[in-house]
């Protein structure tokens, strides 16, 4: 498989993958801080900065921002997550050097014209009131809030209305200056271009860099509880959603690719348990998968479906069930085997692009400290045995690392605790 190269420019770091295959380059300025750095009267900032950076510089506007990428046939954007924040964009390999002048100016020379601040504020808002009517979203938003209560990791990343209709210019660049420097950057490249004008552009850009600041991160320590807690919201809507979420282990941990493995073998595709169950034989949901998440000191398996609101305490029934199953038995081998080819396969289709390399690189970094080599990670996954995906299974699957949240019409919390009562022998 292809080998991503790094290394340090002074402070910061580049990321580097050849793609002589094809026509393009994608480039992704990352940085360290997510809203997981916000502090009290800054909630949703990280993601209200992402939207201003757009909105001007002090050699663009906001059109002209967009244009110089469009007009060539490129794509821009960006997106803030709990722990990472990430501009990218992807264009012709011709236009390399425009597409690092345009990144660099957004991230260096912003000037945060009020005007802006008070439009994309109301358009921000309007993003929270969207999310708020799609279910799926409203219950990972409020099942986070009971998995880490009190805690960044719980806030959305979007903030709330109050928190982003008081945000103030002056703390939101404040953030800037605190969180965009030079020791948080990571400039990931993929594409068609050589490393040696990667490196030399890279480096021409860096020089505009600003003095360093200096990020806090406010720790996780779990919550030590023996319940499941449960979370049950009602909504005028036709269908319940249904989140479980289960506290886990942080990217440095490797158990983390056998509870990837047990996550496939359970619900990431069609032939997964979940799906086997709970859709085919039993015809209660169209949509039921598993995943997993990974963050500095904790992780979370999660489980989701969309049920009718009658069936949610079979639904749980039949999903304590087959956790009870993994922690009890061992997978047979096949089934592991099968597990590893899907997520293999997947990550080998997935590598194809020049968008999701520079992504493999800019998350790497970002979320680790170093490069995981595509190899590495697929030498971790065929090491992983059946006895480690059951320790894992009956190590994580206990009800006081739970939580249950529920959307839908007429969910109670005497529903919930009806349908968490299988979960709370495990």
């Amino acid at each position: 498989m292809v080998s991503y190269e790094w290394q340090k420019l002074g402070q910061s770091t580049l990321a580097f993958c050849p793609m002589p295959e094809v026509d393009s380059v994608s480039v992704g300025l990352w940085f360290r801080t997510g809203s997981r750095n916000e502090k009290p009267g800054l909630y949703g900032g990280a993601h209200f900065l992402e939207h201003l950076l757009f909105k001007g510089t002090r050699r663009r506007n906001a059109l002209a921002i967009t244009k110089e990428i469009e007009s060539k046939g490129g794509d821009l954007n960006a997106f803030t997550s709990e722990e990472m924040t990430c501009y990218y964009a992807r264009m012709d390999s011709d236009h390399f050097e425009l597409v690092l002048d345009v990144l660099f100016d957004m991230l260096w020379n912003s000037t945060f014209p009020r005007i802006e601040v008070e439009r994309e504020r109301g358009v921000i808002l309007e993003e929270i009131r969207m999310y708020e009517d799609q279910p799926p979203s409203l219950v990972m938003e409020h099942l986070n809030l009971a998995l880490w209560p009190g805690h960044g990791l719980g806030r959305p990343v979007t903030g709330t209305p109050d928190s982003v209709a008081d945000m103030k210019r002056d703390d939101l660049m404040r953030f800037w200056r605190e969180h965009y420097n030079p020791n948080t950057l990571v400039v990931s490249v993929a594409g068609a271009v050589t490393e040696e004008r990667a490196t030399s552009q890279t480096l021409r850009f860096l020089k505009s860099q600003r003095r360093s600041g200096k990020g806090v991160v406010q720790p996780f320590k779990r919550e030590r509880k023996s319940r499941v807690s449960l979370v049950p919201v009602t909504r005028p809507v036709q269908q319940a959603c249904l989140a479980l979420g289960v506290l886990a282990y942080p990217k440095s941990d490797r158990r983390r690719f056998a509870l990837k493995l047990l996550s496939v073998i359970l619900g990431e595709n069609m032939s997964s348990r979940l799906f086997q169950i709970i859709r085919e034989k039993h015809g209660l949901a169209y949509s039921i998968q598993s995943s997993t998440a990974h963050f500095q000191d904790t992780g979370v398996f999660y489980i989701q479906a969309g049920v009718d609101a009658g069936n949610v305490v079979k639904v749980t029934r039949l999903i304590a069930v087959e956790l009870q199953r993994i922690s009890r038995r061992k997978p047979p081998v096949e089934e592991l085997r099968r597990a590893k080819d899907y997520w293999i396969g997947q990550m080998k289709l997935h590598l194809e692009s020049s968008t999701s390399r520079m992504m493999w690189m800019g998350e790497s970094l970002v979320g680790l400290g170093e490069m995981l080599q595509p190899a590495e990670a697929i030498h971790q996954l065929e090491e992983v045995t059946v006895e480690e995906i059951q320790a894992v299974a009956r190590d994580i699957f206990k009800a006081g690392r739970m939580s249950l949240a529920v959307v839908g019409p007429e969910i109670t919390e005497k529903l919930l605790k009806e349908a968490a009562q299988p979960l709370q022998i495990l």
